[in-house]
């Protein structure tokens, strides 16, 4: 559907959710009074209040955090589904914890929580699966339809036609199909006696400037005109439409642009860097002492490596290796595993004390100063080496498109057992489907890969 369509069904889809999850409450709530139990449970007036709000709230925050809303219309069952059990998990852990906070008296009952998570789940998951149908219903009964004209080929313009029809629960009229020749005789009638809301061009890109005088006409008149794209057809990057100052930027993006989701990500950064620090602090120091009395030369070993956008920065790493490794590293090319990136299973560089903390991804901790600085991120693809990049094969540069992090997809997913096409398309992955959720669950994963020191060499 339209941008400006899919905009109203979000916002429908948001006082959905606040609706449900406050009626979901609600139910819990006399479904627990009702309850002959030992414990009686009842919520104050104020704190009730301040609970209704909160889920409303927060339900709606993690709807859009996840971008639920963007997907509801047109994902299969299994994931909307999926989608709204990860949202009422979140959802009750929260309003949980919000509750250890306002601390009411009686105390929240288990039963209470249990009621609402099953209920929210039901009534969410109910309402999405029938969403389009409803928003069908709603639109055919009770709003008008939208006129479209379509210029362009016989061809294009009924495979275009098919296409909008079939791909919006709104209600779709296209009033008039007019070739290229015909749009500048034909679509000032069109104009003046019938009722366009939008006219869409599908025309080869050489013939846009021969059109120019219907679109200034369109625009004087105020109708929306909208031109298909085809110009790259077998692009994947997502399309949109810029200005700065009076230039029009069609651009054609690979990597995520949300700015608000990518601050919140810096943010959570920050935070969680700066925690690590000072928790894992003794362990640092522990480190430190180690690696000076087992083996000479310096604790952190610095390396330049390839950042964001093919950026350039020094990584940091406790020295798990001897002090000349990069000199030995010559000697040991043709024993590498891979024709790219430079990997031994049993590296004879490594010392004693770096086997161990290679073993447990310890010697990557101060990397966390590399996050706090801005070159790396808690998630995203692993910086490489700058010779490394040189000889990437043209599809694999993509990867470079976000900042790179301490873990990622391949960390939970074999590591170093993991071929170096895989690992790449496994990067591309994260780029092409990046959330909050999903930086959130491999986080997840990767805590017991870490703790138990599976994958690494």
């Amino acid at each position: 559907m339209f941008a400006h369509q899919r905009k109203r069904v979000q916002l429908l889809f948001a006082i959905a959710d606040a609706a449900l999850t406050i009626a979901a409450f609600e139910l819990a709530y006399h479904a627990r009074i009702g309850l002959s139990l030992g414990l009686v449970f009842f919520l104050p007036r104020k704190i009730h209040i301040l609970l209704l709000i909160f889920c409303a709230l927060v339900w709606v925050a993690l709807g859009s955090l996840q971008r639920i809303y963007q997907y509801l219309d047109s994902s299969s069952p299994r994931r909307i589904s999926a989608f709204t059990l990860r949202q009422c998990v979140f959802g009750t852990v929260l309003v949980i914890l919000f509750a250890y906070v306002l601390r009411p008296y009686p105390p929240i009952s288990r039963s209470f929580v249990a009621f609402f998570f099953f209920f929210d789940l039901i009534l969410l998951i109910g309402f999405r699966l029938k969403a389009r149908p409803i928003i069908g219903a709603f639109q055919r009964e009770f709003g008008s339809p939208y006129h479209l004209v379509l210029v362009g080929g016989y061809d294009k313009t009924s495979s275009l036609a098919r296409t909008l029809c079939e791909g919006s629960p709104f209600r779709i009229e296209v009033i008039a199909r007019l070739s290229e020749e015909e749009c500048p005789g034909k679509l000032p009638n069109l104009l003046a006696e019938r009722v366009v809301d939008e006219v869409i061009f599908d025309v080869d890109s050489s013939r846009l400037a021969a059109l120019e005088e219907v679109f200034l006409q369109c625009d004087e008149e105020g109708v929306r005109t909208r031109v298909a794209v085809d110009f790259f057809p077998h692009v994947n990057s997502e399309i949109s439409l810029d200005r700065v100052g009076n230039a029009p930027l069609l651009t054609f993006s690979a990597a995520p642009l949300d700015d608000l989701r990518l601050l919140l990500k810096r943010f959570f950064d920050i935070v969680v860097a700066a925690a690590a620090l000072i928790v894992l602090s003794p362990l640092i120091l522990i480190v430190i002492a180690l690696i000076k009395l087992t083996s000479p030369g310096p604790v952190i070993y610095s390396q330049s490596r390839c950042g964001l956008n093919g950026r350039k920065f020094t990584m940091y790493k406790f020295r798990s290796m001897v002090a000349n490794a990069d000199e030995l590293k010559a000697r040991l090319n043709h024993l590498s595993e891979r024709e790219v990136a430079f990997k031994i299973s049993r590296d004879p560089r490594v010392t004693p004390v770096g086997r161990w903390i290679r073993k447990f991804s310890i010697d990557e901790i101060p990397q966390l100063w590399n996050v706090l600085r801005g070159d790396m991120s808690i998630v995203g693809p692993r910086p490489p080496l700058v010779d490394e990049v040189e000889r990437y094969e043209r599809w694999q540069k993509r990867r470079l498109r976000m900042r790179p992090g301490l873990t990622c997809l391949w960390a939970v997913c074999g590591r170093d057992h993991i071929d170096f096409n895989s690992w790449m398309r496994m990067d591309i992955s994260y780029i092409e489907n990046w959330s909050l959720q999903l930086d959130w669950s491999i986080i997840l994963r990767t805590i017991p890969h870490v703790l138990a020191g599976k994958g690494a060499h």
